[in-house]
């Protein structure tokens, strides 16, 4: 992505990719329709496929020279507001994380449990969970050029309702099927945002803006996976649900904290090198402080 596409455009890419994951989702449904009596199968397969997966990046995706030209200027350290801002972006981004571990983790077992529904029937869960999820970049898209905090807000809520839904009728599949709808929406909708806010906070060090909100999303839903099983275990399903949507309410209540861009100059529409060279050359900077260009000796603004 940084060899090919326009930087002005990589948060809106970025966000393209991240609801791509939806497909894998929608994917693996008919396992869990044909393989449910057989998860071990199941499981070996996709362990298969994920060490395809390593290999082939290997190979198909090149990797840049790390040669340092001589008139370079280090790499600038990152600033306490900036420090300051991805701490509160990964705060919400593991908090998401942590609500959303109720949906991921035991929704299946809701409907299946007390509603009692056939196993396979969770799998039109995961279908609307995937096929929602697309939508997660259009709205990613909307809130990185309008109001991120607000979408925030309202993103969170609507990933709460997808928990109240589920736990307060689990034993209809309609409703059931459109509170995945609903999540998918919301979930891939806050990880395209908060993988355009990083990126965003941190121009020219993509290999850690974007990534910092990630791994705090994962942090939380390892955080609220046991949460949720110990509550179920001693108040039940719908109550645990009820739980943590309370919980995601309070956390869009605060969404008015949520970190907004810094100032940038704008960005002036200039003719950009592109390969793989060209995108590392974009990351350093000159003896002025703009982005190094070696061939023409020209510089851009970010």
């Amino acid at each position: 992505m940084q060899a090919l596409v326009r930087r002005s455009l990589h948060g809106r890419v970025s966000s393209v990719m991240n609801a791509g994951t939806s497909v894998g989702v929608m994917v693996a449904v008919p396992t869990i329709l044909f393989l449910a009596g057989a998860w071990r199968y199941a499981y070996a397969f996709f362990a298969v496929l994920a060490v395809i997966g390593v290999i082939a990046t290997w190979f198909f995706i090149p990797s840049v020279s790390r040669v340092v030209p001589a008139n370079a200027a280090p790499v600038q350290p990152i600033s306490a507001d900036q420090w300051w801002r991805l701490l509160r972006l990964s705060l919400f981004a593991f908090m998401m994380g942590f609500v959303s571990a109720a949906f991921w983790i035991f929704a299946p077992d809701l409907v299946v449990n007390l509603g009692s529904m056939p196993s396979d029937a969770t799998g039109w869960l995961w279908l609307g969970v995937g096929f929602a999820g697309l939508g997660g970049a259009v709205v990613a898209d909307l809130a990185d050029r309008n109001n991120p905090p607000v979408t925030q807000a309202l993103m969170l809520m609507t990933l709460a309702v997808s928990l109240a839904l589920l736990a307060a009728s689990p034993d209809n599949l309609v409703i059931s099927a459109f509170s995945a709808l609903v999540f998918g929406l919301a979930y891939m909708s806050l990880t395209g945002l908060y993988l355009m806010t990083g990126i965003r906070l941190l121009p020219g060090r993509l290999s850690m803006g974007p990534v910092l909100p990630f791994i705090a999303v994962s942090l939380g839903q390892a955080a609220g996976s046991p949460v949720v099983g110990l509550l179920v275990g001693s108040v039940g399903y719908a109550d645990a649900f009820a739980m943590f949507c309370s919980i995601g309410i309070v956390v869009a209540m605060l969404s008015p904290f949520y970190p907004r861009y810094l100032e940038y100059e704008p960005e002036e529409e200039t003719e950009e090198d592109t390969g793989l060279q060209a995108a590392y050359d974009y990351q350093l900077q000159d003896e002025e402080g703009e982005p190094y260009s070696p061939v023409t000796g020209k510089t851009e603004s970010y």
